[in-house]
């Protein structure tokens, strides 16, 4: 397979797992309509709420979740790649923390692959706005690389973005397309949204795609601007500040193609750790 549809659905999520399903499912629907094979929804689109109380009382373990049963259910009925961005699901562990897990589904309804968020979103920016993830979520171990007959999937979350040795090793191990789901702040989304994204593609030679939370929350605004970007850098397609569904065409000749002429990922020398001169 060299060519694929895909769709990212853009959406702004409520406290209410409810209704935050019967959004999903509209879009989704409306991605398949469109012809998507491959249909994306971006970080937590099953809730966004700061509330750890009201997080205990409306979600679930994996294994009785409404919003991935629903989801499996309506990947099933148009056969097509669902990836749930990411879940906010209980684990069973002793803190009472969260996993922030993203999921792949078959056009069977099957779970081919699933990848809880390794790195925490714990920051203080500008104008008093504060997040610290580990408090809610506990992080992931291991990173995920998802076989499909269209290419290898490397899944990522948000924060991941910026880690950059994630990524290679993504496209290292055989990523074809990695999927980066987010809830971007509107501060650094504003500042680094599109550079980062552009620059991971460009460093891996892969397809980006980066479905995103936007809007106003219940306690928080996102930045939406869901993009996927090709294996060259450049943006094929984006969304603005409003939920929806946004269609790209990928060309997947274009990552053999991008990588022969910069063949970086290859080219990993083995260098000594830094170390401070003036104390030589």
């Amino acid at each position: 397979m060299t060519m694929l549809r895909v769709a990212l659905v853009q959406m702004t999520a409520s406290d209410d797992p409810a209704q935050n399903l019967r959004d999903m499912t509209a879009q989704v629907r409306k991605a398949a309509a469109g012809g998507a094979g491959f249909v994306a929804t971006p970080e937590v689109s099953n809730i966004i709420s700061g509330s750890r109380s009201h997080q205990q009382a409306v979600l679930h373990r994996q294994a009785d979740d409404p919003t991935l049963a629903g989801m499996r259910a309506l990947a099933a009925e148009l056969s097509v790649w669902v990836l749930l961005g990411s879940l906010a699901l209980k684990t069973g562990d002793a803190d009472g923390r969260f996993a922030n897990r993203s999921l792949l589904i078959g056009p069977d309804g099957a779970i081919v692959a699933q990848y809880d968020k390794i790195h925490m979103f714990d920051v203080d920016l500008d104008e008093g706005e504060s997040y610290r993830e580990s408090r809610h979520f506990r992080p992931g171990q291991r990173a995920v690389l998802a076989r499909t007959p269209f290419g290898a999937l490397g899944m990522t979350i948000c924060y991941d973005l910026r880690f950059a040795r994630l990524f290679r090793m993504l496209a290292q191990a055989g990523a074809a397309l990695i999927s980066v789901p987010a809830a971007f702040t509107v501060p650094t989304g504003r500042a680094h949204w599109h550079a980062l994204l552009r620059a991971r593609a460009i460093e891996t030679g892969c397809f980006i795609l980066a479905p995103a939370q936007c809007g106003q929350h219940v306690d928080r605004q996102t930045y939406g601007h869901s993009l996927v970007v090709d294996p060259w850098g450049q943006v094929i397609a984006q969304a603005g500040e409003e939920p929806g569904v946004t269609f790209a065409d990928l060309d997947l000749s274009l990552v053999a193609k991008a990588r022969g002429k910069v063949p970086a990922l290859h080219h990993d020398p083995r260098i000594e750790p830094p170390h401070d001169d003036a104390q030589q």
